[in-house]
């Protein structure tokens, strides 16, 4: 039996009466690839709010493998195992790829050790598989300044992965991308997710095809359906509420 690495049981988030998320349920199996989708204002970075103990639920309960996130904060559910990744690349513009890796895989490094300071053998091991993997093993000592925004996305994708988390929370990794780059997020994405649980945000229809193995649609701060993409895009209520129109999204 799968264990559930998410289970958020009848979760309300109010901001002065506003109910961000309202009456909540959700929950996926760990080593799920799980796809988010729903119109603005439907709740989904409250959502991940929740979930990294940036937002309290005001009534309801998160967990975590089991753990009651609401008896946690931020920094203590990063170490529990959630690391997320916001739409901007969050990266050390002035390091380069290697470097930002090197310092994401050893907390008690600061820029500074990591620059003047050997790493070790089986630090430079997994910083040049993890350069590997997400595509810049042949930029790995260029500052990432020079980066086009597709390859900095990598970058701070894998320096999430460097520190080891169970959890991947990936807000719009694809916005502002050229086709080629969005292709090649998604199929870092599905590799990721051969070894991690993933919960991805995600606007862009033809993406969400591309990676999606289940789709939750967010509407009105709850869950409105979950299914494939197919199911999703053909469920009457997505429609009228999603879409807006008579037709589901070609892309």
């Amino acid at each position: 039996m799968s264990t559930k690495v998410l289970d958020i049981q009848n979760v309300t988030v109010s901001f002065d009466g506003f109910k961000a998320l309202n009456n909540l349920n959700f929950s996926m199996d760990e080593g799920e690839l799980r796809v988010i989708i729903g119109p603005n204002g439907a709740g989904k970075t409250t959502f991940l709010d929740v979930i990294t103990g940036k937002v309290k639920p005001t009534e309801g309960v998160a967990y975590f493998k089991g753990e009651d996130l609401r008896k946690h904060k931020e920094h203590q559910i990063a170490r529990l195992g959630v690391g997320r990744k916001f739409q901007t690349p969050r990266v050390y513009l002035n390091l380069t790829p290697r470097e930002n890796l090197d310092l994401s895989c050893n907390h008690q490094k600061n820029a500074f050790s990591t620059l003047f300071k050997q790493p070790s053998t089986a630090e430079k091991r997994t910083v040049n598989s993890l350069l590997e993997t997400i595509g810049l093993d042949y930029k790995a000592d260029v500052p990432a300044a020079l980066l086009s925004h597709g390859e900095k996305q990598w970058l701070e994708i894998g320096m999430l992965v460097a520190q080891s988390p169970d959890l991947l929370l990936v807000d719009e990794p694809v916005a502002g991308l050229t086709d080629e780059e969005t292709e090649q997020t998604g199929n870092l994405l599905m590799s990721l997710a051969e070894s991690h649980s993933i919960v991805v945000i995600e606007h862009d229809m033809e993406f969400v095809r591309q990676i999606a193995r289940q789709v939750t649609v967010l509407h009105q701060g709850t869950v409105l359906c979950e299914g494939t993409m197919d199911e999703v895009q053909n469920d009457p209520r997505v429609i009228e509420v999603y879409l807006g129109q008579r037709n589901p999204p070609d892309g």
